[in-house]
Formats: structure tokens, sequence, C-alpha cells
């Protein structure tokens, strides 16, 4: 049986969403999928048990409320709510006996927990409220939710042991959205709550799994930038507490995703390795791989090597659900037929800079002639411990559909990105701007020795880490001829105090800019400012904690003081990711307008 989300946006400029369960049993050929719930503003966390049994946590009965629903015969019975409780819910994760479901719970919660959604507008005595979220555990016979974890400590992920006695999870104290950069993990005794340290990781860590046999705790560390964006190394550590051992190092890939297999003595993980997704298994005791499935796709996958569901998604194809043995799937659903690429051909391309190896994607024109030559827009992704993968993109600013406008889109992943192992993502680690500049030159003079670009009507552009990257860009060349910098950051140290999220800069940095301040310094554009002559839009949520307003008001203060063409935008009550689709729509038009007018048309032939 295979169990997934459909999520559908409907109502002309408004925020309206609404999200399905179906399930399909993957034994009968002929069988069809079903849909399990009515339309609900909220899905997520769907989670089988050994037994059958699917549970989620959905806001079905009440827009602003998250309960969680277990079907017992997914297809057959309707789903029944097993709580009645306020505040966030999140990850349920059946015991293996399936009597208890664990899952993580914020008491009182007033926002959906994440540093890129809208912060709470500061009042009175700032940070005198903080919402922990604590593992707890249901007992599907009494109903009763039990939180287990200690009060004062926020989790952000577990995993049960394998007899179902204890769990492992990940956790700090603090303020969640900021604190996970120094999570530890910790078990804890089902039972009587008793925790014990397994380890101090000494850097940033996810994906914690308990080894089948029950001696290992599994997990993925590494220089990571955003919760969510996970990439780095496969480590494990004795459950009873010791040393962590690195099972992938020098290893020129990053692992995003792994589950143990059952004999505890191989790993199957999912990888991004030079501009593709693959899937192999890992011997824990040499470290050797051998790869399943190697593609240039974005996947999310589940299962193992002989029967896995996966959603792909490409730059031809929309997401949609297959099933079957790992590598030969069969496609489930057909949700997206109807959709199809609003952008042209799409080329992966790789060069030298410096001692790497650098990949990027290049998106040509939709109506490409290549007797002509064309603008360039080059996109510059957040982070940076992220990479622009090949798949379809997402709602928000899909600059890809500048394609559809006659430009060229360069996306590149330079140092700093994940795909290249874990020394070229560390490798812009007090060098911010620095290194990485050079990489996105080189990879734009590489573009122009194949594509017809014309480089005189060159952009730049980036949102949160790309939006710094844009604004460091126009104070050290004055090649580019217009740019977008959305949730840019203008001066690092000024930075350093008002982001909501300042436990990520001390790996990058190295100390606290208290500590250095001049490592800071070198790499903000505030510094360089005078050097601008490049028109540039700002745009920012007005309610953005990582990437706060002020640093955008900062730049374009100064861009307007100094005479360079410049505009504003801040976007009331969104955040870091803007949830409202008229703004996303509006926010792509002025950038496109923006181009337009600061890169005029020209019709030269080559």
């Amino acid at each position: 049986m295979a169990a997934w989300i459909e999520t559908s946006r409907s109502g002309e400029g408004t925020e309206t969403s609404s999200s399905t369960v179906w399930v399909k049993d993957l034994r009968d050929a002929s069988a069809t999928a079903k849909r399990i719930t009515d339309p609900a503003r909220t899905v997520h966390g769907l989670a089988w048990s050994h037994d059958g049994k699917l549970a989620f946590v959905s806001s079905q009965d009440s827009p602003t409320q998250l309960e969680l629903y277990v079907s017992d015969r997914p297809g057959r019975s309707k789903p029944r709510k097993l709580t009645e409780i306020e505040g966030y819910l999140d990850q349920p994760q059946w015991s293996p006996d399936s009597r208890t479901i664990a899952l993580l719970w914020i008491a009182g919660a007033t926002r959906v927990p994440s540093p890129v959604e809208a912060v709470a507008a500061d009042a009175g005595v700032v940070d005198s409220k903080i919402y922990e979220q604590r593992l707890a555990l249901l007992n599907l016979t009494t109903r009763e939710v039990r939180p287990i974890s200690p009060a004062h400590m926020y989790v952000y992920e577990f995993d049960w042991s394998p007899d179902g006695k204890s769990l492992a999870y990940l956790a700090a104290p603090g303020a969640g959205d900021d604190n996970w950069y120094v999570a530890e993990v910790y078990t804890i005794n089902a039972e009587s709550g008793a925790v014990r340290q397994v380890l101090n990781p000494g850097m940033q860590a996810a994906n914690v799994k308990w080894s089948p046999d029950g001696q290992s705790i599994a997990f993925i560390g590494g220089l990571m930038s955003d919760e969510g964006s996970t990439g780095g190394d496969i480590y494990t550590a004795p459950a009873a507490g010791g040393a962590a051992r690195n099972l992938t190092q020098n290893r020129k890939s990053s692992p995003n995703w792994f589950r143990w297999m059952p004999s505890s003595k191989q790993i199957l993980l999912t990888e991004s390795l030079g501009g593709q997704m693959a899937i192999s298994t890992l011997d824990v005791t040499t470290g050797s791989a051998e790869s399943l499935w190697r593609g240039a796709e974005s996947i999310n996958f589940s299962g193992d090597p002989s029967m896995s569901a996966v959603v792909r998604s490409s730059w031809t194809h929309a997401p949609e659900v297959w099933a079957g043995h790992t590598g030969d799937w069969k496609q489930l659903t057909h949700s997206n037929d109807a959709v199809h690429p609003e952008w042209g051909e799409v080329k992966s391309l790789e060069w030298k800079s410096d001692q790497f190896d650098v990949q990027g994607w290049l998106m040509l024109p939709e109506q490409y002639d290549p007797s002509k030559r064309y603008p360039m827009v080059v996109m510059v992704h957040g982070g940076p411990a992220a990479e622009t993968r090949p798949g379809w993109p997402r709602p928000g600013l899909p600059l890809q559909l500048l394609s559809g406008q006659g430009y060229f889109v360069f996306m590149p992943n330079p140092r700093g990105s994940y795909g290249r192992g874990e020394e070229f993502t560390r490798a812009n680690v007090k060098d911010f701007g620095y290194g990485d500049l050079r990489d996105i030159l080189a990879g734009v003079d590489a573009v122009e020795k194949q594509y017809p670009v014309d480089d005189k009507r060159v952009g730049i552009a980036g949102w949160s880490y790309g939006g710094y990257m844009a604004m460091w860009t126009v104070t050290q060349t004055n090649r580019f001829r217009a740019a977008f910098a959305g949730a840019g950051i203008a001066n690092w140290q000024s930075y350093y105090g008002e982001n909501a999220i300042d436990q990520w800069m001390i790996p990058y940095f190295g100390a606290s800019v208290y500590d250095d301040p001049a490592v800071y310094a070198k790499s903000s554009p505030i510094n360089f400012i005078k050097n601008v002559k490049t028109p540039t839009l700002v745009v920012v949520g007005e309610r953005d904690g990582e990437c706060p307003p002020p640093q955008s008001y900062e730049f374009w203060h100064a861009l307007k003081t100094l005479g360079v063409k410049t505009e504003f935008v801040l976007y009331p009550g969104e955040g870091h990711g803007f949830r409202k689709p008229e703004n996303s729509r509006d926010l792509f038009d002025r950038l496109a307008k923006w181009f337009d007018e600061n890169m005029p048309a020209s019709t030269g032939i080559n």
C-alpha cells in the first residue's frame, strides 16, 4: 500500500489551498487510487504502522487546529480523530508494537514553527515566552497524550528504539527556530522519562535513526545553514554513548536522507552529486557504497531496495507519485498530466574555478534561436548550504519563468553548495562572497563561451543567501546591468543582532561578531557600497525573521543616498517564505519589469 498527500491551490488572489490523503494497493495492478480524507487546509506526517494502519496530522475538523487521525484500514474505513488538544502537532511515528504513537507537540503554539514563517511581532518584554516542542506519547487505548521530554528542551526529531522501550531524539534548550544548530542527541525511557545524553555532535545534525539491532544511532552531520535543508556525511555512534564515526568521509556527494536496512549492516540513502540525485546502499563496516539508481531528477523516497514509492519531478515533468521495485517504478498518479513547462530546455554545465569542479544549470529561452543573442539572469540559490536541483520549480518565486520572456536563466551551484561533498560545502567558511562569486563569474564565462548570451544584458538575482550574493556582487563588480536582492543581508555585523537564527553563523564565521567583528566586516556589502553602479531592486517580507527588513532598508537607503537607481518593496505580513500567491505574483511581475527596463532589448544577430 502506498499513501501520499496531494495539495491544490484555488481562489484567484487568495491564500486558499487544500490537501487530501490518497492510498493505492500496490498488490493489485487493477486497483485505483482512493481519496481517504476530505480536503483540509493542512495535512502532513503520513506514518504507517507495522500492521498496516495509517496515521497523519490534519486540520480537517478545524482550519486553525491540527489533530491526529488514524485510518485502521486505509481505503476501506474512514479515518478517526484520536486527539482533542490545542497547539501544533508534527511527525507521528508508531511504536514497534503499534500500540503507541509518538509525536511532537507545541502546547499553545501561535504560529507554525519554522524560521521561514512570519515571526510574531515583538511587544512588551521581548523573548519572555518560548514555546517548547516536546516529545509526547499517545496511548491508543486510552487516547491520553503524555509529554515525556523535559519541559525546557525543544525537540526537533526522534526515532523509536527497536524494542519500543526508548526513543532517541535531537533537542536543545531555548527557542526552536534558532537552536537546531546546537542540538544534541539524547535517549529517553518511554515509561519513566529518564533522559541520557548520547552525543554532542559538534556540528549540525539531522535524520536521527536507531539501528535495528539497538546498538547504534546514526545521523547526518555537517555544515547546514537551514533547518530542513539537509546535507553532510552519515555518522554512527554507540547508543550507549561514545564517539561518532564518519561512514562517508571524503565522499564527493551530499547524503540528505537515509534509513537502516534490517541487518544493521547496511544503510539505504539518497544523495545529491554533481547535479543529480542517487539512491545507494552503504556498507556500515567498510564504507563501500553501491548505486541503485541515479538521475537528473528531484525525488522524495520511501521504502527499500525491493519496494519503494517516490515523488519524482524534473525540469520537464511536474511531481507525480511512482512505486515499485527501486529504480523500476511505475507511475501511480497523473495529477499534473495537463501541466507543461513554460520554459526552455535545461542543460547541466560544469566548469573549473580555483581548485574546484563546479556545476550549474542553464535554462535556454523558451523560443530559442541559436542565431540570436539573448539577455541572461543569474539566479543564485539560498542557503548557502543548499543547491539548485533538477526539478519542477516550486511556487513562490519561480525565476525560471523568465525563460518564457526571452532570457537565459543560469543557476550555478558555487562552493558552499551541496552535491560535491563536505569539503566543497565548507569551502566558503570565513570567506562569504569571495570564492563563491569567483565560481559564479567563472560560470558566466563558461556559459558565454558556449551560448549566445549578450554580455551587455546580464543580470543577477537571488533570495536569502542568494539575495546577499546579489548585494555583494554589485559591490564587487559592474559586470551585471541589473540586480534583484530578495531578503538579502547588507551588513553581517548588524545582522548578527537582528536575525532570529544567529546560531547558524558561528560555524561559518568561527566566532560571534562580538569576538571577531573583522571576519563579519570583510564580507559585508555595506562596507563596499560606494562601488555600486548597478540598478538594484530590493524586496523583503515585513515579518522576515531570517533576513530581517532592516538589512534591506540599510542597503536601499545607501543606494538611494548615493544616487544609484533602486526600488524597495516591503510586503506586509510575509515572512522569509511568502505565503500569499498574490504577493508572489506581484513580486515576479516587478522583477521581470525591472530586468526589462534596465537591460533593454536589442535585436543583434551573431
